[in-house]
């Protein structure tokens, strides 16, 4: 029947090619061949090389008669003329059979070309802490460019369009000017004549939706869902729904979420709440009670335990009123709250008062002065200090002290360097 028998060769490359058994049916070759080809396909970032080797391999395969020939005697019987030839057919025209010509953005490497990628669109969305919470939808109207309607990204109504004589079909223009004497600088830009198009459209043929822009401005709604514990600086992407352009692979929208600031809670450390609370001393000495509004506008009863003392700065937390963890909302972090101790005004206590406070109060530590200490000792005035004169003060020490250094280091390196000779 083929005039000689050829001689035997390797006839399992292919099945190792397609990571699939000798005995794979039909629907197993197509399962393995779609899945290694998204993986490996240039447009996605994959190794050219291994696209077409699958490609290849799948072609054989999935042919009766060439597997039956591949089987028995292996690829040298294909490429000798066995069952139909050995030439394969375009890998991207192989692909684009199971997925069509809009894969990963039209299908350009069909045609020996690879479509560029249009650029993101970035929009900062402000969003406040009980939105994060508690999760919410905003609907945000945006504007943008979209593949003319009516000429579908042509530009003309007859679809035809002419070289742009200007920059020669480049789209970009080179100008030369003589900066001087045998010197000679070259600058690029985009053509004016096409807009960087490389084509030209007459004004007769011009589409009269888009007026030969190929692209028309139409409105869009976004529905932008923030999950509950999403947080600052978080990304929320829209694929594919950035401005569109001919021959371009449209990019996305990206919202960043960008918490504003709370007047009571702060969330720090992920998903810990702070508030701070301030306590007379009264109710730190001797219990206290309120009611603290919670960010979902629920009504939380604090108070302390009986007999607690509570120390100026002290911290204390409830574990799960924090915020929800983003992805398992039904998990939060703590509420803490930092207590600050608010102390009477001077004077408001009488001398009467004094000791009726003394007397249930620990004793003072410190001991009583005799009649004669209190002669040899001078006597002195307090006065009140901010604490912004104590950081001016400090910074003031440190400013003089390198300063000081700084003289120290000089005097070192016009001193005279004494040389010892060796005995």
């Amino acid at each position: 029947m083929f005039g000689r028998v050829p001689k035997k060769s390797d006839n399992t490359k292919f099945y190792e090619v397609l990571g699939v058994p000798k005995s794979a049916s039909q629907d197993e070759l197509k399962k393995a061949y779609k899945k290694a080809a998204i993986k490996n396909h240039p447009d996605k970032g994959g190794d050219p090389e291994k696209f077409k080797e699958l490609a290849h391999a799948y072609e054989v395969l999935s042919d009766p008669e060439k597997r039956e020939i591949y089987d028995q005697y292996g690829e040298d019987a294909l490429k000798e003329g066995m069952g139909g030839g050995g030439s394969s057919h375009n890998p991207f025209d192989i692909f684009e059979s199971f997925f069509g010509g809009g894969a990963f953005g039209g299908g350009g490497s069909s045609r020996g070309r690879r479509q560029k990628r249009g650029e993101d669109v970035v929009h900062a969305l402000k969003v406040s802490l009980e939105e994060l919470y508690n999760g919410t939808t905003k609907k945000l109207s945006l504007s943008r460019n979209a593949i003319c309607s009516k000429c579908k990204g042509k530009g003309s109504k007859s679809g035809a369009s002419s070289r742009c004589y200007g920059c020669q079909g480049t789209g970009m223009k080179i100008t030369t000017r003589q900066i001087g004497l045998g010197m000679i600088q070259q600058m690029q830009h985009v053509c004016p004549e096409c807009r960087g198009s490389g084509e030209m459209i007459s004004d007769r043929d011009r589409c009269p939706q888009c007026k030969g822009n190929k692209v028309t401005q139409e409105k869009k709604v976004l529905e932008v869902h923030i999950e509950k514990g999403m947080r600052d600086g978080q990304k929320i992407t829209f694929e594919g729904q950035a401005d569109e352009a001919p021959d371009t692979i449209t990019g996305d929208i990206v919202f960043v979420l960008e918490q504003k600031k709370h007047p009571k809670f702060d969330r720090r450390f992920g998903d810990d709440l702070y508030v701070d609370h301030n306590l007379s001393l009264t109710e730190a000495l001797c219990g206290f009670q309120f009611a603290l509004t919670h960010l979902d506008g629920r009504q939380l009863l604090i108070k302390s335990n009986p007999g607690e003392v509570v120390k100026p700065g002290q911290y204390k937390a409830i574990n799960d009123e924090g915020m929800p963890h983003h992805q398992r909302p039904f998990m939060k972090g703590k509420l803490v709250i930092q207590f600050h101790v608010i102390f009477p005004e001077s004077g408001v206590f009488s001398p009467e008062q004094c000791r009726k406070i003394e007397s249930v109060l620990p004793m003072r530590p410190s001991k009583h002065l005799t009649d004669m200490e209190l002669d040899d000792c001078e006597e002195t005035t307090l006065h009140d200090v901010s604490a912004e004169e104590v950081k001016r003060r400090k910074e003031q020490r440190q400013h003089r002290h390198r300063e000081a250094y700084d003289e120290d280091d000089d005097d070192d390196e016009s001193a005279p360097r004494v040389q010892c000779a060796q005995q």
